[in-house]
């Protein structure tokens, strides 16, 4: 990024864009504002090029296709991160865990997430901060009033497409459980079951770079490295008080009123 793009700089959060139009829609992610609809279900896109690739959840149009499977994704970056299956070649490898990566991109975030206590991204609601902004704009449903997901086989609508999925196995027996083939406990994501394999078999392959502690998920490492670190990343909306745990500031707001909190309640 060099001196001149940065003459188009975001007030809220100080990013960078290349041009005028970039940060128009950069500016996007801190209103809300998502003026792309689409037609067939009405869920509605902050780039016009988020809605074309949507549109083909619709038509079933998968133009990228592997040359070695004849495997097809609707997105070309899909493409890519598929190639590195049949390579096998993961060159890019994090300094501090050596963990490895087939794009310098996954690298950066793998570090971003797990190594790094910088929070650039705010949420112009409620105060959060976030390491990567595709967290910031997943978070920033959770103030809307909107539930973009609807059920098309009741009234009942969600915030998140994973909510709805579950939705359907659980109450209209749509969609395809995945069961761990050693207890037989039945999930509605794969992540899950994965994650849920991983404690059977007593994997932990997050390590903490700080301490011999190693985790299941790249979230339970997030939240261990709180320890080690003075970083408070959750606030009370009532009197302002920082926490470094989100269950520590659920317990205060329960007892916090008018923006007076009770500390022997923590």
């Amino acid at each position: 990024m060099n001196i001149h793009s940065c003459r188009f700089k975001c007030s809220e959060c100080g990013k960078c864009c290349e041009s005028n139009n970039a940060l128009i829609i950069h500016r996007r992610i801190h209103s809300g504002e998502k003026p792309f609809q689409c037609s067939l279900c009405g869920k509605r896109f902050s780039r016009a090029g988020d809605l074309t690739v949507h549109y083909r959840i619709h038509s079933g149009e998968k133009p990228y296709k592997c040359h070695l499977c004849h495997k097809a994704f609707c997105q070309h970056g899909q493409l890519t991160t598929h190639m590195s299956v049949h390579i096998g070649d993961k060159p890019y490898i994090c300094s501090l865990c050596n963990k490895s990566f087939s794009q310098s991109s996954i690298l950066l975030r793998h570090k971003r997430r797990i190594h790094s206590d910088r929070r650039p991204y705010h949420c112009p609601f409620c105060g959060k901060l976030f390491k990567i902004i595709d967290n910031l704009m997943q978070h920033v449903r959770v103030h809307a009033a909107t539930k973009e997901f609807s059920c098309r086989h009741c009234s009942e609508s969600f915030r998140w497409r994973t909510q709805l999925k579950t939705h359907l196995l659980k109450s209209h027996n749509e969609g395809t459980w995945f069961t761990c083939h050693i207890c037989q406990k039945k999930f509605s994501l794969k992540c899950n079951l994965k994650t849920h394999i991983q404690r059977h078999e007593g994997m932990k392959p997050y390590a903490c770079n700080e301490c011999p502690n190693c985790f299941c998920t790249g979230y339970e490492l997030r939240m261990h490295h709180l320890v080690h670190s003075n970083f408070k990343g959750f606030c009370c909306g009532l009197c302002g008080k920082d926490f470094k745990h989100p269950a520590a500031v659920k317990r205060h707001f329960m007892w916090c009123s008018d923006g007076v909190e009770c500390d022997s309640m923590l």
